[in-house]
């Protein structure tokens, strides 16, 4: 049996097909262990693409499956920050997802590809992404595709990642 083509483009937040497949990936994300493993809020549903289109500094790419749209299989949700030291901005990769059946096919890293292009379109100096230490399939992609611990003094060892809920 042959595969589909995988498709990977510029989300477009008003286009509703992208729209609905942005929920519908990061739906699928969120449930997965790796995000957490609880679905999307109702309001999230709601709100998100609308809340992403508001924020300039968001920008998203969507894999599908076949020539269509009608398989959506992959999603990158990008922010862009700005890093004071280089006095650039930066883009920070906040979620990556890829449906369990279509893993292992080079979808996600197609996808960061794109994000590295349209980052390097908005002057960014450089990428940042955040990812659990258990989850070593996406470590090895991150590695492969250019990612590295970020360190200023190899003495004062890595960068840690903390949050602070409010």
């Amino acid at each position: 049996m042959e595969s589909s083509p995988i498709r990977v483009c510029r989300a477009d937040y008003t286009n509703p097909r992208h729209a609905q497949a942005l929920v519908e990936l990061l739906d699928a994300y969120a449930r997965d262990p790796m995000g957490g493993a609880q679905a999307l809020s109702d309001y999230a549903k709601a709100n998100l693409v609308s809340s992403l289109a508001a924020c300039p500094q968001a920008f998203s790419v969507l894999a599908f499956a076949g020539d269509d749209e009608t398989t959506p299989v992959g999603l990158v949700n990008c922010f862009e920050g700005f890093s004071t030291f280089a006095c650039r901005p930066l883009v920070n990769v906040h979620d990556v997802a890829v449906l369990g059946s279509y893993r292992g096919q080079g979808i996600a890293e197609r996808m960061l590809a794109l994000v590295e292009e349209m980052a390097r379109e908005r002057g960014a100096c450089k990428l940042t992404l955040e990812v659990l230490q258990g989850n070593a399939g996406a470590i090895r992609l991150y590695e492969r595709v250019g990612f590295a611990n970020y360190q200023l003094d190899p003495a004062m060892g890595h960068a840690q990642f903390l949050q602070k809920k409010l």
